[in-house]
């Protein structure tokens, strides 16, 4: 699988911190080659199915965080908790529909090893007007540098 470029922080944080055998990941967001793939409200401007596509590019943008702090994708042993926050419509209760594009991806890299605990959490917006951001922890090999 190859792996987007971590993308560069857009304030005072990192993209993913180490610590011991885990990597917490910053919020990640749909970009790809360097723009915002999409803006919107999931309900209003932006489908559910769009919402769930752009998830699992941030997911996927998540990964490549995690993935620079365990000598790369061989380094991940374990996807243990995946928070997504949706920016959401009023009345928009389909959450968890749109963070499966994120789960899902973490499965189809990982199988079983990529099942994970989850938080699908409604937001009124998300930095840059973005549909989705989705953060995540992982175990990874103690092999890999802290």
């Amino acid at each position: 699988m190859t792996l987007p470029p971590v993308a560069s922080p857009a304030g005072a944080y990192v993209p993913a911190v180490r610590d011991g055998d885990l990597v917490w990941t910053a919020g990640q967001l749909p970009i790809a080659d360097g723009r915002l793939l999409a803006t919107g409200l999931v309900g209003d401007q932006v489908t559910v199915e769009e919402a769930a596509r752009l998830a699992r590019v941030a997911a996927l943008n998540a990964l490549a965080a995690v993935a620079s702090q365990a000598d790369g994708i061989d380094g991940v042993v374990r996807i243990v908790k995946v928070v997504g926050f949706v920016a959401s419509a009023p009345g928009f209760t389909g959450q968890p529909a749109v963070v499966n594009g994120a789960s899902e991806l973490f499965v189809e890299v990982f199988g079983a090893a990529g099942r994970h605990a989850r938080s699908a959490i409604g937001a009124a917006s998300l930095p840059l007007g973005a549909p989705v951001e989705i953060e995540v922890v992982a175990r990874v090999a103690a092999a890999a540098r802290g």
